[in-house]
């Protein structure tokens, strides 16, 4: 495998990513899978998430800021919200809490979240959410 490089703003994105999965007291095999699994999609090694995960970085200054690289990121966090089937009180709100730190106004939070989770369960791939949203 070549070596990438794995920018800041992605390894944030693979510490909340674990965040999401451990917020619920009950860190399924079907979260690490997809973990690992976005990982590899994105040609992140297992080693190499094993050491951002190891050595983790700051994540409040390291938001994403395009709206495209929002959703991408929003809908790995609902995927893996949803890895076990069952969406806990702790992942709705920390779903929230990143949907507002990535700036959307707060009025819009519980509609996005709410739509994100759909999708997902509906199985909507992040291009046709992206192409919804865009509409």
């Amino acid at each position: 495998m070549e070596n990438i490089q794995i920018t800041e703003n992605l390894k944030a994105h693979f510490l909340r990513l674990y965040q999401m999965a451990i917020c619920d007291d009950d860190f399924s095999p079907l979260e690490l899978k997809m973990l690992y699994k976005s990982a590899e999609e994105r040609g992140i090694s297992s080693k190499n998430l094993d050491e951002i995960l190891m050595n983790p970085i700051n994540l409040k200054s390291l938001t994403p800021q395009t709206i495209e690289e929002k959703i991408d990121y929003l809908y790995d966090l609902t995927v893996m919200v949803w890895a076990d089937g069952i969406v806990s009180p702790n992942e709705y709100s920390a779903m929230e809490k990143y949907v507002l730190m990535f700036g959307f106004l707060e009025e819009n939070v519980k509609a996005i979240v709410d739509y994100l989770i759909e999708a997902v369960k509906l199985g909507k791939s992040k291009t046709d959410i992206l192409f919804e949203l865009k509409d």
